[in-house]
């Protein structure tokens, strides 16, 4: 770090000479009044300092959160919101007319059946009316529940509990609308769930996304991670991110599967519980989180 003394008439002058010779950012350490003289100490530290100070906090959040390696040192390599611009895939949800239906998958409890109705809100908030397909018919009051909220929307919840039936709902696709569907919690380890899970992507012809809730063990939501990419899964919805304190799980999947973040699970809200992912919006939870944290 360059220090420096500087004297002057006044705070005026001081701070003119400092800006003149340190630039802009400088940092004024003290002031004091000597004799008719003002005394100003003002300090530089230089862009490598800098540069090692930021990746220091870098890696500290990192360690906090959990991240594990090698990918904690990947991020730890320069400023966090682009090195995980770097080493992360991020992609927006592709719901306009027209594109492939979204299909969700994930573990039981993950929060398919709430993200489908998210994204159902936002799209006929903005006056889209997407096809809803259901083929969760496991879980006890799971069409009953989306039905209900689709129907507030204005929607008719079709169910679909295998490919034939599947098919035929999205025979019914009008004009190209968005198509949702939500899928019964599975065990991506048994083969006849995975087997299943694969069938209904393929005949839906749909982009996979897996839902997982953050603040999963990393190394736990990284096999999982590959075990639903696997079955197609291409992108990755995190949900809880408003209750779970560390997101190293949410890192370690997404890295582990090449899974790209798409949305994140913000809140309790249908209209505003999801947020798109960047990797500005995720530097931002990261730090914030380790600084809370700690």
């Amino acid at each position: 770090m360059r220090l420096k003394l500087y004297r002057a008439a006044g705070m005026r002058e001081a701070m003119a000479a400092i800006r003149a010779e340190l630039g802009p950012e400088a940092l004024i350490l003290g002031s004091r009044r000597v004799g008719s003289l003002i005394e100003v100490s003002a300090a530089l530290e230089p862009a490598e300092e800098a540069a090692a100070s930021e990746s220091a906090g870098c890696e500290a959040a990192l360690a906090w959160h959990g991240v594990p390696p090698p990918l904690d040192g990947l991020l730890a390599e320069g400023p966090l919101e682009a090195a995980l611009a770097e080493n992360l895939a991020f992609a927006p949800l592709a719901l306009a007319s027209g594109d492939d239906p979204l299909l969700l998958v994930g573990p039981p409890g993950a929060g398919k059946t709430l993200t489908v109705a998210r994204l159902a809100t936002r799209l006929v908030m903005g006056g889209t009316e997407p096809l809803v397909i259901t083929a969760d018919t496991r879980r006890a009051g799971a069409t009953e529940q989306l039905a209900a909220l689709t129907r507030l929307l204005g929607l008719t919840l079709v169910s679909a509990c295998d490919p034939l039936r599947l098919g035929r709902a999205l025979a019914g696709r009008r004009g190209g609308a968005p198509v949702l569907i939500d899928t019964a919690g599975a065990d991506p380890f048994d083969e006849s769930e995975r087997e299943a899970m694969a069938a209904l992507a393929a005949t839906a012809g749909a982009a996979v996304g897996l839902v997982l809730p953050a603040g999963l063990d990393p190394a736990e939501a990284a096999d999982l991670a590959r075990a639903f990419a696997a079955i197609g899964a291409s992108l990755l919805l995190p949900t809880r991110l408003d209750v779970a304190r560390r997101l190293g799980g949410v890192l370690a999947a997404a890295h582990a599967a090449a899974l790209s973040l798409a949305e994140a699970g913000i809140g309790p809200g249908a209209a505003d519980g999801l947020a798109p992912i960047t990797p500005a919006f995720l530097a931002e939870r990261l730090c914030r989180a380790a600084r809370h944290g700690e």
